[in-house]
């Protein structure tokens, strides 16, 4: 997304208000225009969000995160959950194990992609 929308504050943080399905159609020519400027061999997809522009509405990141993707334009894809996420679980012992998670989504992207010389 090319803008956040702040849902209010929680304490010290802000909330981020989940962009609606036409801000996400907005913002779609830009991930476009990047996706050919940078011609990436592999994206990685941070979030329901990021994951459910690219796939629809209809993707589950809990069924298929950590999974190498083929998604428009023939791209390769991975999508795991937003970084924040892990900082927002309830407690220390549920944060160790979500952040082990998502180091192992990353760690299957990074194996997945390749050096391009």
């Amino acid at each position: 997304m090319k803008h956040f929308k702040w849902a209010g504050t929680r304490g010290k943080r802000r909330i981020h208000k989940k962009p609606n399905a036409r801000e996400i159609r907005a913002c779609r020519p830009w991930l476009e225009a990047e996706l050919r400027a940078l011609g990436p061999e592999l994206v990685v997809l941070l979030g329901a969000t990021a994951a459910q522009s690219v796939f629809g509405p209809a993707f589950k990141i809990t069924e298929r995160r950590g999974e190498v993707l083929r998604g428009p334009g023939g791209l390769r894809y991975v999508a795991t959950v937003h970084p924040s996420s892990v900082l927002r679980a309830p407690d220390d012992e549920t944060r160790r194990i979500e952040r082990e998670r998502l180091v192992r989504d990353l760690r299957a992207a990074m194996s997945a992609a390749t050096l391009r010389t």
